[in-house]
């Protein structure tokens, strides 16, 4: 199935993210953390491919066609570009519509760690847009793209990042997921200035809980997203305790998914890290607010 056309029986849609492993040994972890989500019957599950300006990893395919064939949830594969060329993307669609794969994400990716852009690729692909582009006319793939609540971090103006959205929408993306964010605010001032802007595809919202202090450092300085004044302080109060600072952060990321589910969002999108109790814990919440929905 395509997810455009989930989005056209259901909103909100509810999905997972993971990602694949590095070595053929981990996939029977990854694949019994997918079995346990499976069972939450997630809209969908989307498959990393790698972050930090690492290559597009080998079992990112295997494990969004495990999802798909196995499990029977909708699943979409992560693609980025940065570094590669049209002969490596070509190859990689064929390796995807070979697994039965029908639903691709769209993204730059992130720069090398060791170098910039230039010195990784031959030109054939600059933004995400370009990539959307191609896809569009080598295969009929419902296409998703990546969007920013607080702008991209490489982009100062939130005016030029509007801009881009909707260059995205016209190379051919069919639906957007935004980058995980902590405070709602900035996803509904979003939401307001993309569709002023001409941004008419469903946004699903990007949450990933809070599990201890060194992640959301990590996150910070990745992405760029701002820390609200509760986080600050669930970081302050629970310093010399992991675990309950792990069970305040998935509380607060429950009280964000209440609250854009009564703003009448698309969907969410769901960061698991590849922790099935995390989606077990958010999809019993989200499950309580309106009981055989979901």
């Amino acid at each position: 199935m395509q997810i455009k056309e989930l989005y056209l029986h259901k909103r909100p849609i509810v999905s997972f993210e993971v990602f694949p492993p590095k070595k053929d040994t981990g996939l029977a972890d990854i694949y019994s953390a997918l079995d346990r989500m499976s069972a939450l019957s997630p809209g969908f599950i989307s498959v990393t491919c790698g972050a930090g300006g690492g290559k597009n990893s080998g079992f990112t395919a295997e494990v969004a066609s495990y999802i798909q064939s196995k499990l029977g949830v909708c699943s979409i594969a992560h693609l980025t570009c940065i570094g590669a060329n049209r002969e490596s993307i070509r190859s990689m669609l064929e390796q995807i519509k070979l697994k039965g794969i029908h639903n691709v994400l769209a993204l730059r990716g992130d720069f090398p760690d060791d170098g910039d852009a230039g010195s990784y690729s031959d030109g054939s692909y600059r933004y995400a847009e370009d990539l959307i582009r191609d896809i569009r006319v080598q295969g009929d793939f419902c296409i998703g793209a990546a969007c920013y609540p607080e702008g991209h971090i490489d982009c100062d103006d939130l005016s030029f990042d509007t801009t881009n959205l909707r260059r995205k929408q016209e190379a051919g993306a069919d639906f957007l997921i935004t980058q995980l964010f902590f405070d709602n605010n900035f996803f509904y001032r979003f939401l307001e200035r993309v569709r002023d802007g001409g941004v008419t595809l469903p946004i699903s919202a990007g949450v990933m809980p809070i599990l201890s202090r060194s992640q959301i450092e990590r996150m910070i300085f990745l992405c760029g997203a701002s820390l609200p004044s509760g986080i600050i302080k669930l970081l302050h109060k629970y310093k010399n305790s992991p675990d309950d600072l792990r069970l305040a952060g998935l509380e607060y990321a429950v009280k964000q998914i209440e609250d854009l589910i009564a703003h009448g969002v698309d969907g969410v999108h769901i960061y698991t890290m590849n922790k099935p109790d995390i989606a077990e814990f958010c999809m019993k919440h989200i499950e309580s607010l309106n009981p055989g929905s979901y």
